[in-house]
């Protein structure tokens, strides 16, 4: 029982640690544009600079 006074405390830094990076990818802007990045990855055109 004495190990559940390590584990809780990990884990609540851990699932902090997580929340922390998903807050950060929000405000990076990462999930503005899902549809455009899906159709973009099934387009038949290569190009190495992608349009806006």
């Amino acid at each position: 029982m004495q190990i559940l006074g390590i584990l809780i405390p990990v884990s609540l830094g851990l699932g902090g640690l997580g929340l922390l990076a998903f807050i950060w990818a929000l405000r990076g802007r990462q999930y503005e544009d899902p549809k455009g990045d899906a159709r973009r990855i099934l387009s038949s055109e290569w190009d190495d600079h992608p349009k806006p």
